[in-house]
């Protein structure tokens, strides 16, 4: 059956009133006169998001429903559930339910792309909120993540034993390679960059500036080296406490369309402030942020309206936002059928008001909200 929707289209590089026919899929776009305050952007993104509406990846299938679903009400059609360092055992049982998901679906909710292995491939001396269960990345357990099918992103510190054979075979299986929780310095990213491409692979960044060395001026880290890259992409958690507004200015103009938003989110997004819990770690979510007991960050409530709402606030289009929430994740998932409001992609379609608050969700031509 198709259907239409009238709004302020926004696409790659401008804001065209006009209107949107589709059935599973986009098939034509027209312009109007007038089509109201509202704005139609492509479905969010999230490539980085280990829970939300009180459940987490950990905790097997029904909870990544429950997630998946909770993220989809803020505007997120495809998502990609995140495992946490953890027992190897407890990794597997995590990657396995997202598979029984991936596989079946999740009815009424936002379309589960696979999994990011966020962990154990970490360094132990840049655990930030990871429990202590860090492990090298070695070939069985290599090919165990691999052989569940669903594996999408992996976060491994290039510094590790067993690193480069990692990302070899990961990028050969076309697993996104994401540098993060390192120690490594530039000329290490640089190397890892070069493996990852060299051998056919895509190559980011897991949530960039945070736990891995900053930029100085004369240990340039590889921060520099993720953002000098023609290659390279990046995540950020744009909740303006993981990054500054200006530091986030500074990498867009750097990266451009190779910079994507994530959140991070742990199961207590969109729940109470208060006690909660990330790993079994007890955390404490207080203003926005939550932390350790030590004070460490220990990922986000972020949700991706409102990161994209921060993007703007800190001066960037809408259009410009937009890439930041969908366009440049799919690309460096290589989504090539969803991410932008063009005839013959996916219809999934997230609607704004005029306050840039989520009023619709569309998923493969349904409206889930």
């Amino acid at each position: 059956m198709t259907s239409h929707l009238d709004g302020n289209l926004v696409l790659r590089d401008r804001i065209v009133p006009g209107r949107v026919t589709f059935d599973s899929h986009i098939r034509d776009l027209e312009p109007l006169k007038n089509a109201g305050k509202r704005y139609i952007l492509p479905g969010f993104i999230d490539g980085h998001v280990h829970g939300g509406g009180g459940a987490d990846t950990m905790d097997g299938v029904e909870a990544i429903k429950t997630l998946a679903r909770f993220h989809m009400a803020h505007g997120t059609t495809t998502i990609l559930p995140t495992t946490i360092t953890a027992p190897w055992s407890e990794v597997m049982a995590a990657l396995k339910a997202v598979a029984e998901v991936c596989k079946n679906g999740v009815e009424n909710g936002p379309r589960i792309h696979g999994a990011h292995l966020e962990g154990p491939f970490v360094s132990p001396h840049k655990l930030g909120a990871q429990p202590p269960f860090a492990i090298p990345p070695s070939p069985d357990k290599v090919q165990d993540a691999i052989a569940t099918g669903c594996v999408r992103v992996v976060t491994l510190a290039p510094e590790l034993e067993h690193a480069e054979t990692a990302m070899r075979s990961f990028a050969q299986a076309d697993v996104r390679v994401s540098l993060g929780h390192t120690t490594t310095d530039h000329d290490g990213a640089e190397r890892a960059i070069c493996l990852v491409c060299g051998a056919g692979g895509t190559i980011g960044a897991t949530h960039l500036f945070n736990a891995m060395s900053p930029i100085e001026g004369r240990k340039p880290g590889p921060v520099t080296a993720l953002m000098c890259s023609d290659t390279a992409y990046a995540e950020m958690i744009f909740d303006t406490h993981h990054v500054h507004p200006a530091s986030f200015r500074l990498t867009s103009r750097v990266m451009g369309d190779r910079l994507l938003f994530v959140t991070d989110a742990m199961r207590g997004t969109g729940e109470p402030e208060g006690p909660s819990s990330l790993g079994g770690q007890d955390v404490l979510i207080q203003d926005g942020v939550v932390r350790l007991p030590g004070g460490s960050l220990a990922g986000s409530v972020l949700t991706l309206d409102q990161a994209l709402r921060n993007a703007v606030q800190a001066g960037k289009s809408l259009p410009e936002a937009a890439k930041l929430v969908s366009t440049n994740a799919a690309a460096y998932l290589g989504l090539h059928d969803r991410g932008a409001i063009s005839p013959d992609l996916l219809a999934d379609f997230t609607v704004l008001d005029e306050n840039l608050c989520v009023s619709e969700v569309w998923v493969g031509g349904r409206r889930n909200l």
